[in-house]
């Protein structure tokens, strides 16, 4: 039978992710699992994130299950007390004698854009600069909604296919972002230096539900969908939207442009499990809460259409007797895979 799609085996490790939202931690022991790993996680005294291996190694009982006094956790077993740097600090059956060997990974993390961060791979190698740049977060006049979470019972790359595929919209998202073109304009497909681009511009055409009553303009405009996914498993799916005759590639943005940028960050749990993760950022209408709200509740009931397939797509491809096949639609998608799949390999 055929194999795997390319990237399917193993993960980035030497990579930023997302834990979850910053505000989902605090002074209690969180335990999260991350690329087949398990971590707990917590905020000291000062309120930084630590994030260590959710394992005592003495019969590796999960730390969560533990105590926090002042910046250290306690094993609820024996009592072994661990620092922020996952050093053993203290063996209260053994003060004379600690254990030399007793201590636990302790992962690089870092709160930034409403999110924690955690480094997956060699600690050494560890640079918040990595972590992507978001324009205009600070910008007041620009406007957000508030930062999501879903788990999807499937491998994060289907989730990356999806966010790298322009044309499903016309099926999945009936009532929220298809529209006149999406089903059949031809695509322009882009290689960066950290990942993929797939986008077009569509001319002249009605806006989809989800924009509509949002726009300024319409009720034609020209529009871009713009679909990138950059390394290991971000993905920034940008919307631009402006009157008739002022889109397009071979001009500059419009003034008059309506910019809707979903930062979507998808973290893998394992081989069958992912967690997503966003927030949209406008141009405009930025002090709008209930327009903010709108947004938010219309990306979670699309987010959840994507859902119910992608979980279909796993269940089928894990099961498949026969083999599949990749349209036209899959090049993006395909070389992304292909460059997850270089890099995984390289660091085995």
């Amino acid at each position: 039978m055929r194999p795997d799609l390319a990237g399917a085996k193993g993960f980035i490790r030497n990579s930023w992710y997302v834990a979850g939202r910053s505000e989902d931690f605090g002074r209690s022991l969180s335990a999260v699992r991350m690329l087949d790993e398990d971590i707990v996680i917590y905020r000291d005294t000062a309120g930084k994130a630590i994030a260590l291996e959710d394992a005592c190694p003495h019969r590796k009982l999960p730390l969560s299950r533990g105590t926090i006094e002042g910046d250290h956790v306690v094993c609820g077993y024996h009592g072994l007390t661990f620092g922020c740097g996952g050093e053993c600090v203290s063996a209260p059956t053994q003060l004379d004698n600690p254990p030399r060997r007793a201590a636990v990974h302790a992962y690089p993390a870092e709160d930034r854009w409403g999110f924690l961060w955690l480094w997956m791979g060699d600690s050494g190698q560890a640079d918040t600069d990595d972590i992507i740049s978001i324009p205009n977060f600070d910008n007041p006049s620009w406007g957000k909604t508030q930062t999501g979470a879903m788990e999807m019972a499937c491998h994060y790359l289907y989730i990356i296919d999806n966010l790298l595929d322009p044309s499903h919209v016309a099926w999945v998202h009936l009532t929220s972002f298809a529209g006149a073109g999406t089903d059949n304009r031809p695509l322009d497909i882009e290689e960066t230096e950290e990942g993929v681009i797939v986008s077009r511009w569509i001319k002249d055409e009605p806006a989809p539900p989800y924009y509509a009553p949002i726009l300024p303009f319409g009720p034609s405009c020209d529009r871009k969908q713009h679909y990138e996914c950059r390394l290991p498993s971000t993905a920034i799916n940008m919307s631009v939207y402006t009157p008739v005759g002022e889109g397009g590639a071979d001009q500059p943005l419009s003034p008059n442009a309506f910019v809707n940028i979903s930062y979507n960050f998808i973290t893998p749990v394992d081989a069958e499990t992912s967690r997503y993760f966003w927030f949209q950022h406008r141009n405009m209408h930025a002090d709008d809460t209930a327009m903010s709200q709108r947004m938010f509740e219309g990306a979670i009931m699309a987010f959840n259409e994507d859902k119910e397939v992608l979980e279909h797509v796993q269940t089928g491809m894990a099961g498949r007797k026969s083999g599949y096949i990749n349209l036209g639609l899959d090049a993006g998608a395909m070389r992304f895979r292909a460059r997850v799949a270089k890099l995984t390999d390289a660091e085995v």
